[in-house]
């Protein structure tokens, strides 16, 4: 068992979650999913595997709670980096960015693409953080659209194939600083592209022409 070093017990219980999710993080980066146990989670953690098993039942509920966390924190501040940008172009090019990086440093599929790791009933627990994601793809897609910088189609559509698309990058290639900087350039101009986005001869993005009435 840990050295309790908390003020209190829920101060510890929340330390020790800390360090159960920090370690699951940081083998998932090193090692991947595919094969590891909650006895590798522990042993990594520095603490007993009978105390993993009094926050987390197995693997998949500890994936849960990760990608909660990882989640919550990814929105956060993506919305914040977005706030500070105009265009709706450069705002999809951050998102992808963002993207790919996340997903090269945690080893997990983009928040939609969870659905193919964990079973239904778990990805059911994570709709609403895996909604958000979509939400704020969708909704800066529509604002290109209104803008009159993107063609109108489905936004909805559009994220899931962009989505689809994030999902192929994160597993291919590899890590390195110089490799995944060419990967995530090649990946954002090809979504920028795919999105119906044009630029000018300076690579600004520039308008279709005049803004559409309404977005649906």
């Amino acid at each position: 068992m840990p050295r309790i070093s908390a003020p209190s017990n829920a101060a510890q219980r929340a330390e020790t979650q800390g360090r159960i999710l920090k370690a699951f993080g940081e083998l998932l980066f090193t090692h991947g999913l595919p094969g590891l146990t909650m006895t590798d989670v522990a042993r990594h953690a520095g603490i007993g595997r009978t105390a993993v098993y009094n926050y987390y039942a197995d693997i998949e509920e500890l994936l849960i709670a990760y990608a909660l966390v990882e989640t919550e924190r990814f929105l956060a501040e993506l919305r914040e980096s977005l706030s500070r940008l105009d265009n709706p172009v450069d705002r999809l090019a951050l998102y992808v960015r963002a993207q790919v990086e996340d997903l090269s440093r945690r080893h997990l599929p983009p928040g939609p693409a969870m659905g193919a790791v964990l079973s239904p009933a778990s990805f059911a627990k994570l709709a609403d953080h895996v909604g958000g994601l979509s939400d704020l793809l969708q909704d800066i897609l529509r604002d290109g659209m209104e803008q009159g910088y993107l063609p109108v189609v489905d936004a909805r559509q559009q994220a899931q194939l962009i989505h689809g698309t994030l999902s192929s990058s994160a597993a291919r290639g590899s890590d390195e600083p110089e490799d995944l900087e060419e990967r995530i350039t090649r990946t954002v101009r090809f979504i920028q592209l795919g999105a119906g986005a044009s630029f000018d001869d300076g690579g600004r993005p520039v308008r279709l022409g005049p803004p559409p009435a309404a977005v649906s």
